[in-house]
């Protein structure tokens, strides 16, 4: 007799060398949590931790904390933390602010260090919408035009005019990743600076800024990070390109003096020419405990089980769901292929509703989007068979 795909979801998911970390985590079992790519699970002992940094840290130390417990360097150490997680060295990646405004400081500042005689602004045309709003209002600022492409189009549209890129490493409608390395080396190529938005990519799979040469990078940390609720994002300043970073909002907080109070501004070294103003210290410690969930886990690791938990789901959605009634428009290739499904489906609003109450939480993009996130740290094999069994339940 063959074997069923609740058989061999719980083969596999007993040879998982990851599954240990699942109970690292705030989940039940009465629900199949498929929206990690929105908003991380919580990990389980960011509570105590959060209790302490509010009950002792602020409540007893007070202003104290900034000094004895280490509130002041928070940027710049929670920022080492997750360099590895995307491949950078340390000392180059601060912490801090939205990535909305990570994006601004990135583009704005990447458009001043390869501002000769280049006046035109590269854009995804798939990107995350406020993306291209923010490009869009930084080229007004600095006299740039915007030049909206597809990825795969960008290599062929860079110019000698072209000062920068601002591209999504994997899209966040259809999971799509797409090719950092190729596209930085293109942009080189022609004198043309990359700039990346990590947010769908960082912590589901390699990035490898250092290795692959990236100028500057922002991602979120609520993703796959699971920093909790607008925790704050980061920014990626490769070390070249430190002493020439003009970030368009100088703060106080990347002054090289900053308590010296002057009047002119001179920039603090390193990556802290990314910080601009106090710290949200609630919400970055909330992530700095977060990260630990990542003690010891190989982000190579990670990336294997993601490809093997999105190519089950989508052989248990083809066996599973009647014909015709989902598409999937993630790429089949796993070098082209993200940490989630996206699944073409007539009424996917009302579907999805009806999915989250029978236990299985994705989301969706409108018009016709269901969205599937798969985060390998806590999501397994058997979670992926029941949401396509649930699935399929729903669109009989």
């Amino acid at each position: 007799m063959s074997e069923t795909y609740e058989e061999r979801a719980a083969r596999l998911d007993a040879a998982d060398g990851l599954a240990g970390h699942r109970e690292k985590f705030a989940l039940d079992e009465a629900t199949v949590y498929l929206d990690g790519n929105s908003l991380g699970a919580l990990p389980a002992h960011v509570p105590a931790r959060m209790a302490d940094v509010i009950g002792r840290e602020w409540g007893e130390l007070r202003i104290r904390s900034w000094d004895e417990s280490g509130w002041w360097t928070a940027p710049e150490r929670i920022g080492d933390r997750i360099a590895p997680i995307v491949g950078a060295a340390p000392g180059q990646i601060v912490v801090g602010d939205s990535t909305s405004v990570n994006v601004f400081k990135a583009v704005v500042a990447a458009a001043r260090l390869n501002g000769d005689g280049r006046n035109e602004i590269l854009v995804d045309a798939t990107t995350f919408p406020t993306d291209g709003y923010i490009a869009a209002s930084a080229a007004r600022m600095t006299g740039h035009e915007i030049v909206a492409c597809d990825p795969a189009d960008m290599a062929a549209a860079v110019s000698d005019r072209t000062a920068l890129a601002l591209v999504n490493h994997v899209d966040y409608r259809t999971g799509r990743l797409q090719d950092l390395p190729g596209l930085t080396a293109a942009l080189h190529a022609a004198g043309a600076l990359a700039v990346w938005d990590l947010c769908h990519s960082a912590g589901a799979l390699p990035v490898g800024l250092d290795a692959h040469g990236v100028d500057l990078a922002v991602g979120c940390t609520y993703k796959y990070l699971n920093g909790g609720p607008g925790s704050p994002a980061y920014l990626y300043v490769a070390e070249r390109h430190q002493a020439a970073f003009d970030s368009p909002l100088p703060g106080w907080n990347s002054h090289a003096d900053p308590f010296g109070m002057t009047p002119g501004y001179e920039a603090a070294s390193g990556a802290l020419r990314g910080r601009v103003g106090t710290p949200d210290i609630l919400s970055m410690l909330a992530l700095e405990a977060a990260l630990d969930v990542w003690d010891g886990v190989d982000v190579e690791d990670v990336r294997a089980k993601s490809l093997a938990l999105t190519d089950f789901f989508l052989e248990c959605v083809e066996a599973y769901v009647p014909e015709g009634r989902v598409t999937s428009v993630t790429p089949a290739a796993h070098g082209e292929r993200g940490s989630q499904v996206a699944l073409r489906c007539a009424d996917a609003p009302a579907v999805m509703a009806e999915l989250i109450k029978r236990g299985v939480v994705g989301d969706l993009r409108r018009p016709d989007i269901l969205r599937f996130g798969f985060t390998p740290l806590y999501v397994g094999f058997a979670d992926a068979e029941r949401a396509a069994r649930t699935l399929a339940e729903v669109l009989r």
